[in-house]
């Protein structure tokens, strides 16, 4: 089975001769290149290995039947490396031989070859392409966009994504679901371990750094790792967002809590934790964050 990356992450049509391209013709490889221009032919415009290369307006995108792509889906390729497939070769209008290129048959090759064989809880890699209030898209093979929603980002909760993730950053996740259009829904929290996975890692009397995520009247919760966070006492001057560090004083996996106390609010620096995996492969039927002697039960069953 042909490999399916995120766009950026495809072989590079740039640097294959002449006779390789004529090849990846014959094996339907998805190559990538970076669009120069969109001209008024309506087409994306290429340069692969000193030739040209045209991707007409309707093969810029896998749209349903019935359904027009619109301009401002395919300009904004310009200056992005954008994937495809060599369909053949065309003499355009200066009478010169060019590539002929299309990302729909690419994307059409990743949905039915990869996207459609897996079930829900399957583990895929995504890379984040932008960002919204209410979640991450990400580009789950060849352009194709999933949404991370922001409450799948992590059992811990933030107000915004980009306190999680940032554009551009290679992620792993599972899919969640598909939505009634049929489009993958992701989630990563699944993956960055259990409570006591989490609570393993650290230690009664360390001091570590952590992240404010809500300033309540009883306490100050604060994020140690993205899938664990402690309740420190009651401080007004702290905001979400911030960055301290923090006395561990108890970790109770029966009441599943970390009593916290602020050592230093006085970071100067902003601070992100990078995702850790306890799970990097395969596929999740049923996950469970809480310990079996909580009463709060947080689980995750994957249909």
């Amino acid at each position: 089975m042909l490999e399916y990356r995120a766009e950026g992450l495809c072989r590079n049509a740039n640097h294959l001769s002449k006779e390789e391209l004529y090849h990846c013709i014959n094996t339907g490889e998805i190559l990538q290149s970076t669009a120069l221009a969109y001209d008024t032919e309506r087409r994306l415009r290429f340069e692969l290995c000193g030739q040209r290369g045209y991707m007409p307006h309707e093969e810029c995108l896998d749209f349903p039947q019935g359904e027009s792509i619109k301009d401002i889906a395919v300009l904004t390729r310009v200056g992005r490396p954008t994937c495809f497939v060599i369909t053949g070769t065309i003499t355009d209008e200066n009478g010169e031989e060019a590539y002929l290129l299309s990302r729909a048959a690419a994307q059409r090759l990743c949905r039915q070859q990869y996207l459609d064989t897996l079930e829900s809880g399957s583990v895929i890699p995504c890379t984040v392409t932008h960002i919204e209030n209410f979640g991450a898209f990400c580009d789950i093979g060849c352009g194709i966009s999933a949404l991370l929603p922001i409450d799948c980002l992590s059992v811990s909760r933030i107000s915004s994504p980009n306190d999680r993730v940032q554009v551009g950053q290679q992620l792993l996740c599972a899919i969640k679901n598909r939505d009634v259009q049929g489009r993958i829904v992701l989630t990563l929290r699944e993956l960055l371990g259990t409570w006591s996975e989490n609570a393993a890692c650290f230690a009664a009397g360390e001091t570590v750094v952590g992240i404010v995520r809500s300033v309540e009247e009883y306490g100050v919760f604060i994020e140690i790792a993205p899938n664990l966070a402690g309740l420190a006492e009651a401080d007004p001057s702290l905001h979400p967002g911030q960055a301290v560090s923090v006395y561990i004083k108890n970790i109770l996996p029966d009441k599943m809590k970390i009593k916290l106390v602020v050592v230093n609010k006085n970071l100067s620096q902003p601070l992100r934790f990078e995702p850790h995996y306890f799970v990097t492969r395969g596929r999740i039927k049923k996950w469970t964050y809480s310990t079996p002697q909580s009463r709060k039960q947080i689980e995750t069953i994957f249909g």
